[in-house]
This record gives C-alpha cells, structure tokens and sequence, in this order.
C-alpha cells in the first residue's frame, strides 16, 4: 500500500482569511502533491448579514479553493461575531471533529487579532492542536497573519504578530491573487486593505525579509518533525 500524501488543514474564521492569508502556501501544497481541506468556521450570515450574502460568500470560496487546489472546503456556518453565544465546550467540539476527519500533518490557524471570532477560534485551534490524542498527529502548527486585521492590534498592549518562518510563494503568487479575486464581494479598491495591490505589497514585503520574491509569514507555535525531514 502507497504512503498517503501530506495533508494540510486551513482553519479560516471567514470566507477570504484563509486566500489573504496562507492563498499562496496552499497553492504551493497542493502542487507538491499535498492534500488540503480548508474550514471556514465563521459566516457572513443572519441577523448581521442577509442570506444572500452568506450564500455569495459560500460560493466565492468554492470558487476560490479550486484554485489553490483543496480536497474538500468545510463550512460550520457560525454566525459571523456572534459566536460567545456557543458554550464554549461545544464550539470547540465543532472543531475538533473536522481535524479528527482530516487527521492533518500541518494545521494552519489564525493569529489571534483584533478581530473577536479570530481570537476565539485561536484558541479553539489551540485546544485541539494540544500534542495529545489525535494532536499528536500534527506535526506543524502555525498562525498566519490576516491583512485588514492583523495588522491592527495595538502594539504591546495586544500581542504584536512577529512571524518566525516564511513560506516562499514566489511561484504561487499569481494564483493567490487569481483566488482573491473569487472574492468578488470581499475585494476592495487600492488603498483600501483587502486590495490585490495591498495583498501583494504585504507578500513582497515578507519576501523580502527572507530573502524571496514573495512570501506569507507565519508565527510558528509548534513542531515536531524530525531533522531529516528538512533535509532537501
């Protein structure tokens, strides 16, 4: 029997997080071979967002997966910034019970922002992530930062995203940017933050600081592959 291909879980709090941040190392994964399932937890939904809205965003991250490659797209279809409603015990079961299906190698999650339902799903993520049970599994676990949310913690008062491994997307930029743009509902116009000029920027500035043409920065929490592993 074949060993199985790497898999990579995406956890995105909402529709377009996962594209502004980790679009291009997805990409990048899957092209090696990888298998990719992204879970978006969070939705564009009733009673902040009409239905039509939720039902557009759904689509548009369909849309947006097949371009960088997934397996499978997961929707739970929290109500956007309203879920303290949910014990706290069941949100995180939520959770786990997509990351017990996919059994990643690689758990990508969001930094814990200034946004409410990034903060809670971090450290949803956290809880599962633990190096116990099936998070034993997982041998890489890293928070991605977020353009138009990350950036706007209150320097040393909230913790500032400081990345610690960057991911050369030198060859996937332009499909991450193709995927952006599947988010016809969520993409602004230059100079606002959600932008393709701004999304780009923010790559070709983490490339630079590692010495790529275009990267995605992350905050690295946790590894446990081995040193022969990294030997290329």
């Amino acid at each position: 029997m074949s060993e199985r291909p790497p898999r990579m879980l995406v956890i995105a709090p909402h529709p377009d997080d996962e594209i502004l941040g980790v679009g291009g190392t997805m990409a990048r994964f899957t092209r090696a071979g990888g298998e990719l399932t992204v879970l978006t937890v969070a939705a564009h939904m009733p009673p902040l967002y009409p239905k039509s809205v939720h039902e557009q965003t759904v689509a548009e991250a369909r849309l947006a997966h097949q371009v960088v490659g997934a397996k499978r797209s997961e929707f739970l279809n929290f109500p956007a910034a309203l879920m303290d409603d949910v014990r706290v015990p069941d949100f995180n079961r939520r959770i786990h019970e997509v990351v017990e299906s996919v059994m990643p190698d690689i758990l990508l999650i969001p930094y814990p922002d200034r946004h409410i339902d990034h903060r809670q799903i971090f450290d949803a993520a956290m809880v599962v992530s633990r190096p116990v049970g099936i998070g034993r599994n997982i041998h890489l676990v890293a928070a991605y930062e977020t353009i138009s949310e990350t950036h706007w913690n209150a320097p040393h008062i909230e913790p500032n995203f400081t990345p610690n491994w960057v991911v050369d997307v030198t060859d996937t930029i332009d499909t991450k940017i193709q995927a952006m743009e599947c988010y016809e509902s969520q993409v602004h116009a230059f100079p606002q933050p959600r932008s393709v000029e701004a999304l780009k920027a923010l790559a070709l500035f983490r490339g630079s600081q590692a010495g790529f043409g275009y990267g995605e920065a992350f905050h690295m929490v946790r590894m446990t592959t081995g040193p022969e592993e990294l030997v290329r």
